[in-house]
């Protein structure tokens, strides 16, 4: 899986015993009703990495997959989320790409907050990711959803060809800036190909 840098504020738990977690989240779900509290305190405190040793703890400890059962135990957007922490990243853009994009309608927002902000290793490993859990082509997917300009700048991101360097070129920065002015703001029209 992709470095994701200094993003995110979760932290490794001190101390942590992931059949200890494990099992204090069986005990919150078995018997009548979910101890939700002790669900979030759990999942919510622990890295991906940390979550991923809790599931495996889980499939031993129990003989279930923690998923099916939170899922059996959860509903509505609280289902949604604990689900969704359980998922690698990868695995998590993929499925969020993906409902954002089948259906009517498409979420633009969400294809542009995943694929504008992935590093050009993240978006490869999304798009292996998209092809092996949902047997689909990202791109085609994205070409098939979108149009015009936009869909030019989703496919430019999928390229996964951009830039990484923090080196920056002051003059190329003013010049694109300019550029940029000229195309949109300093004109009638404007020139989306700039």
């Amino acid at each position: 899986m992709a470095a994701l840098g200094n993003r995110g504020t979760v932290t490794e738990a001190s101390g942590f015993k992931p059949e200890e977690d494990a099992q204090k989240i069986y005990g919150a779900m078995k018997g009548a009703g979910t101890n939700e509290e002790t669900i979030i305190e759990i999942l919510a405190h622990r890295t991906i990495a940390q979550r991923i040793k809790i599931k495996e703890a889980f499939k031993q400890s129990v003989g279930k997959e923690l998923v099916d059962c939170l899922k059996s135990e959860l509903t509505g957007n609280f289902e949604k989320v604990v689900v969704g922490l359980m998922m690698p990243g990868p695995v998590y853009d993929a499925y969020e790409l993906r409902n954002a994009i089948k259906g009517a309608g498409t979420e633009e927002a969400c294809l542009i907050d995943i694929l504008a902000s992935r590093t050009n290793s993240e978006i490869k490993e999304i798009i292996a990711t998209y092809k092996r859990e949902h047997g689909k082509n990202l791109e085609d997917d994205v070409c098939g959803d979108t149009s015009g300009m936009f869909q030019r700048v989703l496919v430019s991101l999928l390229s996964a060809g951009r830039d990484e360097s923090s080196k920056v070129d002051e003059a190329q920065a003013v010049k694109d800036a300019k550029d940029i002015y000229e195309a949109g703001e300093a004109r009638w029209g404007t020139d989306e190909v700039k």
